[in-house]
């Protein structure tokens, strides 16, 4: 990759509340920045394709791959050397509790992971972006290129790293996330185009973007991206209410993020309660005679379990008795089945017009009105 040591730095956009562009060299402008200020970055790197000539489809028309200046390399040591100075860089804005994401193909990730963990850096995941749509292998030489991968690590071992465990298992069905990404390639209208032809090869989806950023930051955290592109991490970011550092070496790159970023609407402050799952260890604790004061439930109201096997009365303080035991909802709950412990919001029901409806529904209302 040809870089000048006279590359200029230049501010594309001056810092602001909702985050700013640099254009420059990524490693220069990152050692320019304030030690331990950002809270995640996100990195799409050159991915020194190994290209051997032109690719064409079966009628003979090229297909459109990533033959930039940015990608190309003299060899694998200089593209080591490139990568162990913009990670080092990364390493060194990066708050202690921060993190990186970095997204690679097979030409690339594992030399990309090799450095990682000699610079400190601590694996969290690796993550299979399983591509939806992926594009054919049209020689049918080798298989179908249909995934790609991002490594998630923290700055170092002891990093006191951010994960929205409940956000990702919100968004899975109340299940948990898997390693294992399904989502299309970017597309459509999302494609940004310019005199009719791509205007980035390698854009990335937005939604890839969005599971990324609330996966691993919080409302009014900066995520910074040394590989700005066209835009989309600081896209996605400003929609999710978080600030953004783009740090992009093509001017024309710089001019189409910068238009793309204006027509998005920042969040107002009320709508930046949506953005944020807090984890349930931090919601406020309701103990289950609040339902009770708050006329939800009334004394003598019968609980049952989901399958109606067991039963017990509500008491006015907030405790339970069944045939044979009197204690709290989760004391109650064990005792009848026999079980060292049991968590009672899960375990009880109350019946309303013929359905079992679980108590913990009473709870999470009270909890959105305490939020």
């Amino acid at each position: 990759m040809k870089r000048s040591s006279g590359e200029k730095l230049m501010a594309t956009s001056k810092p602001s509340d909702e985050g700013m562009i640099l254009q420059g060299n990524c490693v220069d402008l990152m050692n320019g920045l304030p030690e331990a200020s950002v809270d995640l970055v996100f990195a799409d790197p050159p991915y020194n394709l190994q290209l051997e000539g032109n690719l064409l489809r079966p009628n003979n028309s090229r297909v459109d791959g990533v033959d930039n200046d940015w990608d190309q390399f003299d060899s694998f040591k200089a593209y080591d050397e490139y990568t162990f100075e913009w990670l080092k860089a990364a390493r060194r804005v990066l708050k202690p509790n921060g993190a990186l994401w970095v997204i690679g193909s097979y030409h690339n990730i594992y030399r990309v992971g090799a450095i990682l963990q000699d610079l400190g850096y601590w694996m969290l995941n690796d993550v299979v972006w399983r591509k939806t749509n992926p594009m054919p292998n049209f020689r049918g030489r080798r298989f179908t290129n249909a995934h790609e991968t991002l490594i998630w690590a923290a700055r170092d071992k002891d990093s006191r790293y951010l994960f929205n465990y409940e956000a990702m298992k919100n968004m899975n069905d109340d299940l948990q996330m898997r390693s294992d990404w399904e989502l299309p390639i970017c597309t459509g209208r999302e494609r940004l185009k310019k005199d009719g032809q791509k205007a980035h090869p390698t854009q990335k989806p937005e939604s890839l973007l969005y599971r990324v950023i609330l996966s691993s930051s919080e409302v009014g955290d900066t995520v910074l991206d040394p590989f700005f592109g066209t835009g989309t991490t600081g896209a996605v970011a400003k929609k999710m209410g978080r600030k953004y550092i783009g740090l992009e070496r093509e001017e024309e790159y710089v001019k189409i993020a910068r238009e793309r970023i204006k027509m998005v609407r920042e969040i107002s402050d009320e709508e930046k309660m949506l953005y944020s799952t807090p984890p349930k260890r931090n919601l406020p604790r309701i103990p289950f005679g609040r339902l009770l004061e708050r006329g939800m439930l009334k004394p003598g109201t019968v609980l049952f379990d989901n399958r109606r096997r067991h039963k017990a009365k509500v008491r006015a303080d907030g405790s339970l008795i069944s045939a044979e035991f009197q204690g709290s909802i989760h004391q109650v709950g064990a005792q009848v089945q026999k079980a060292p412990a049991c968590n009672g919001w899960q375990f009880w029901n109350v019946e309303e017009a013929g359905e079992l409806v679980s108590i913990d529904i009473y709870r999470q209302k009270l909890r959105a009105e305490l939020h």
